[in-house]
């Protein structure tokens, strides 16, 4: 514990990489004088840091300390670009054109920067309100590259999946800190309220080494709002039709020119019990949630620094709909709890250079502590986790803006000590590392980004992870890339297999795991058309993930789940095309097609090797998206339709035993495909939302989601072979009040 209060200590004084932030206001010019523009894009000119206005036109991003050019663009308006000094409130007027001559590829909701050279879509506060959005789990509705599930049919855990590979994979950041990783991966997700969030940035295949060694198959960062942001204050109420509620309150203040304070606060919880199935068994778990940041900003011209504290505290509890708390252990009701406390100290200092906006120096420093303590039936599992992170930066020029590098140090300290029945499994991981990434940029046509990082564990010895990355612009309106490059991590699997815990199968670790290791290579085109007076972006892209080692989780045999190493081969292949279409102003249509080759080596247990498609991921989706906004978004109406294809499925029953099972005649299950609706209609007034909608709306449910649920402690009982929504129509209503 002294090691967490030292690093708690330390972070304090500890730096981040961020700069003195820019706002203002972007206007179009209207018949009776100038009218907010929301939606308009605002990017730093040869950068991938960019945002987008919000309803009222307001933008707010960080200094770049790349390029002093900020570039505003809308579609149907010429861009106008800044060169930026001192100031740092701006007000743009974007005036109408005929000829479309965009860098980037943009929407009211969703961005593509052409600039970027890697696939980055960033989903902004816009496009945050067309769904409910009430976590991070939730924020991907609308999104075609990220889906989102549910684990198993009792614990409500959630599981997003992107290039065929669940989240695990992927680097998830809030505001450049590794947050949802390790135990937890488990119900991370739900950790992140929506209202926090002023954007989401998804990049696709390997990512910058300056971030670490984690994201094999993606990134994802989340930026929150921020103590000088827009709004200085913002409140969200949302109930549904199932008794769950949410509060959120989001306050800002600026003490003087230089100290902000913010503060982001949430509280949820659902206590009605909801059977509709009539299993017996809870179709949501009840639960209650507390979650609090309260963060500190000083900004001048040469120094920027950011600190803060983050505090979670959550119960769970599902199981039979007798059940209560208190009888697990020697109840013969089955019950499921997990109570979560988990604390975190932040700290972020960058030194700016004015004249020189090229050059940067920056530190992150981050510690936390999660403590979980879960109980499946008779069976408990405790895990505790505590981790400091700390990575230094600096930036700078070779010659001239052409060329430019990041280089820097990084350490990760993490702590695990987990109990499973009579299994203890607790381990330290060191990890220092340095990185070096260089920059080749000619005139924004062709950018070539290359970069390694060397990373000595103290567990599985030196790593060595490079990463790269092209981008060429074909012509005016179409771009290439590509990216290749390695990734490892340490895997979690109690914490990552969680819901499938909610069974009567007994876990066995065949052996010694060691570090899951891959690599990543993509090609990606996007491409601007124009037909007729619509405006529109095609892009289409293709990523192949091969595994070098990877965990396997194997629950072919009923009754049983089995960790071990990878045998042979196991990959991810993933096509995406996607269609993003303006028909008129404040009209936005998407129509995406993705689809899945993913298997994986299984048969260890019975001294097998059998490459088989791996489990519960669907081979096609298909997504369709349509956004209307009457003028000055006084209504909104947004509607989702997503379609999932078939998937493999755990074989049902238990009437394979030892020494008659096979997986070479082992009959495949597939689940059938199912269609989801979701709507939202949002009635907006100067300081008030009203939004009322509804997920799910054509009431599709998995039959028997919950394999011997009238004998829970029988060998047949499984929770864990969800495969599509376990209750039916949700309905939802909400109000946002804000002060600018």
């Amino acid at each position: 514990m002294r090691i967490y209060l030292l690093a708690g200590l330390l972070v304090l004084l500890g730096t981040l990489t961020q700069a003195q932030r820019v706002t203002g206001t972007v206007y179009e010019q209207g018949p009776t004088g100038k009218v907010p523009l929301p939606g308009a894009n605002v990017y730093w000119a040869g950068t991938t840091l960019g945002t987008s206005a919000d309803e009222q036109g307001r933008f707010s991003m960080p200094r770049s300390t790349q390029s002093n050019r900020l570039v505003v663009s809308f579609v149907g308006y010429i861009n106008d670009t800044l060169t930026i000094g001192a100031e740092s409130e701006w007000e743009v007027v974007l005036k109408s054109e005929q000829t479309l001559e965009e860098v980037v590829v943009q929407g009211n909701s969703t961005a593509i920067d052409r600039l970027s050279p890697t696939q980055t879509e960033i989903i902004t506060s816009r496009a945050l309100a067309k769904a409910a959005c009430c976590n991070l789990s939730e924020s991907f509705e609308t999104n075609a590259s990220v889906s989102v599930s549910y684990g198993d049919a009792v614990t409500g855990a959630k599981q997003i999946q992107m290039l065929g590979l669940s989240g695990t994979y992927i680097q998830t950041n809030v505001e450049n800190i590794p947050a949802i990783r390790g135990l937890a991966t488990t119900f991370g997700l739900n950790y992140v309220p929506g209202t926090w969030i002023e954007s989401i940035d998804i990049g696709k295949g390997a990512g910058s080494v300056v971030n670490g060694y984690e994201g094999m198959t993606g990134q994802i960062n989340v930026e929150l709002q921020k103590p000088d942001g827009l709004e200085k204050l913002h409140f969200n109420a949302y109930v549904n039709n199932f008794g769950r509620g949410e509060l959120n309150l989001n306050l800002a203040h600026e003490l003087s020119d230089k100290w902000s304070v913010g503060l982001l606060s949430h509280a949820s919880t659902l206590r009605n019990r909801v059977d509709n199935n009539r299993d017996g068994f809870l179709d949501l778990p009840l639960y209650t949630q507390f979650n609090a940041i309260n963060r500190w900003k000083y900004q001048s011209e040469g120094l920027m620094a950011q600190f803060g504290v983050k505090a979670l505290h959550e119960t769970r509890q599902g199981g039979q709909m007798a059940f209560r708390p208190g009888q697990e252990g020697t109840s013969p009701v089955y019950g499921f709890g997990n109570n979560v406390s988990r604390y975190e100290v932040f700290s972020k200092v960058a030194k700016l250079f004015p004249h020189q906006p090229y050059k940067g120096l920056g530190l992150i420093v981050n510690a936390s502590v999660y403590d979980g303590r879960s109980y499946f039936g008779r069976t408990r599992y405790d895990g505790r986790q505590g981790t400091f992170y700390g990575n230094l930066v600096y930036q700078s020029i070779i010659s001239n803006t052409n060329h430019s590098f990041k280089t820097g140090l990084s350490y990760l300290l993490d702590d695990y000590h987990e109990t499973y029945r009579d299994t203890t499994l607790a381990r330290t991981e060191s990890v220092p590392g340095t990185f070096f990434e260089y920059t080749y940029n000619y005139l924004d046509k062709f950018v070539l980004v290359a970069g390694t990082r060397l990373d000595v564990h103290n567990l599985v010895g030196t790593q060595f992870t490079p990463r790269l990355h092209l981008k060429y612009d074909l012509d005016a309106h179409t771009t290439l890339r590509a990216s290749a490059g390695r990734g490892f991590r340490m895997a979690n699997p109690l914490a990552e297999y969680y819901g499938n815990l909610v069974s009567s199968r007994t876990v066995v670790f065949l052996e010694q795991l060691r570090p899951e290791v891959s690599w990543n290579y993509g090609l990606s085109l996007t491409r601007d058309l124009h037909l007729g007076g619509m405006h529109a972006t095609f892009i289409v892209d293709y990523y192949r993930t091969q595994f070098e080692n990877q965990l396997v989780a194997d629950m072919e045999r009923p009754g049983y789940l089995y960790f071990y190493n990878l045998q042979d081969q196991a990959y991810a292949n993933s096509f995406q095309a996607e269609l993003n279409v303006t028909p008129a102003k404040r009209f936005e249509l998407k129509l995406a097609y993705r689809l899945f080759d993913v298997k994986q080596t299984l048969g260890k247990p019975f001294d097998e090797q059998i490459l088989l498609p791996r489990m519960m991921i669907n081979r096609d989706r298909v997504l369709f998206n349509a956004g209307y906004a009457l003028p000055y978004d006084k209504w909104k109406f947004d509607l989702t339709v997503q379609w999932n294809g078939t998937r493999r499925i755990p074989r049902m029953g238990t009437e394979h035993e030892h020494g008659t099972f096979t997986y070479q005649n082992m009959a495949a299950e597939l689940a059938p495909a199912f269609y989801n609706l979701n709507a939202q209609v949002t009635r907006t007034f100067p300081k008030w939302d009203v939004y009322l909608g509804g997920e799910n709306l054509n009431n599709f449910r998995q039959a028997n989601p919950i394999l011997g649920a009238s004998n829970p402690f029988g060998r047949d009982f499984d929770a864990g072979q969800v495969w599509g929504p376990v209750v039916g129509r949700t309905l939802y209503a909400g109000i946002r009040y804000k002060i600018k």
